[in-house]
């Protein structure tokens, strides 16, 4: 079994860290796009010629399924890579968990990047998904790029900024950037005490075995070490994934012990 995961850049981490908990007997391949990155300011159109080019170079390693670990990239290029992949190839993307946050109603948050929060994208998804709560959409300003950079100075000052737009006594955020998963422990630390946190890497990876036509199996022997491809060519995992567990995780595969 072959699972591939996209992003432009270390946003997939997360993702990629529940495919190795559900199946840690998964092959990996993960396609980044360093060349392209960041992708959010650029034009819709730009954005899905650099998803379709990266989903290609995964493609070549003949996965049994796709995930598109990004946002924006599920935004602006999920249907041209539907249309380019799929029957052949599950394509999988990546949707903020509005849905199950709102289920209980009360004072919900959605966490996202500047670009995503207030679009019509997001608005649709509120409308259709978000019930009774009362959704207050909060812009991220910089959080993305800390993230990908493991900048601890900028994230703090970026998940601080966020905090003081979020309304005190929300129940539930949703974190609507797959780069915010990375650091779910701060920004829990930074809102209010017992807000539930809803991201979407458990849910995409469930969805991407099943798709692929796997079952969860948590004790099989673990595959080797991730293949990673830079904006096509043979690459190394970037070294700023080693600042979290997950980027450490997928590290450890095939390491001596």
């Amino acid at each position: 079994m072959k699972i591939a995961l996209m992003d432009s850049g270390i946003g997939l981490l997360a993702a990629a860290a529940a495919v190795r908990r559900l199946r840690p007997d998964a092959e990996l391949v993960l396609s980044l796009d360093p060349d392209g990155m960041p992708w959010g300011p650029r034009t819709p159109e730009d954005v899905a010629g650099r998803a379709l080019g990266i989903a290609r170079a995964a493609a070549e390693h003949r996965p049994d399924a796709l995930i598109v670990a990004c946002n924006t990239a599920t935004v602006h290029a999920l249907p041209v890579l539907r249309t380019a992949f799929e029957p052949a190839l599950p394509v999988i993307g990546t949707v903020p968990a509005i849905k199950p946050a709102s289920a209980g109603g009360g004072a919900v948050a959605v966490w996202a990047t500047p670009a995503t929060t207030g679009s019509p994208y997001q608005r649709g998804l509120i409308g259709d998904f978000g019930g009774d709560a009362e959704i207050t959409e909060v812009p991220c300003p910089g959080l993305a790029d800390a993230v990908e950079h493991a900048d601890d100075a900028a994230i703090d000052r970026a998940v601080a900024a966020a905090a003081a737009l979020t309304p005190p006594g929300v129940r539930a955020l949703v974190l609507g950037c797959t780069h915010y998963e990375l650091v779910r422990d701060r920004i829990a630390a930074a809102v209010a005490p017992g807000a539930a946190l809803y991201g979407s890497a458990e849910a995409v990876a469930t969805q991407a075995l099943r798709r692929a036509g796997f079952a969860p199996a948590p004790g099989e022997a673990p595959a080797g070490a991730p293949t990673v491809l830079a904006s096509g060519r043979d690459g190394d995992l970037p070294g700023a994934a080693l600042a979290y567990p997950e980027g450490r995780l997928l590290a450890a595969v095939g390491q001596p012990g």
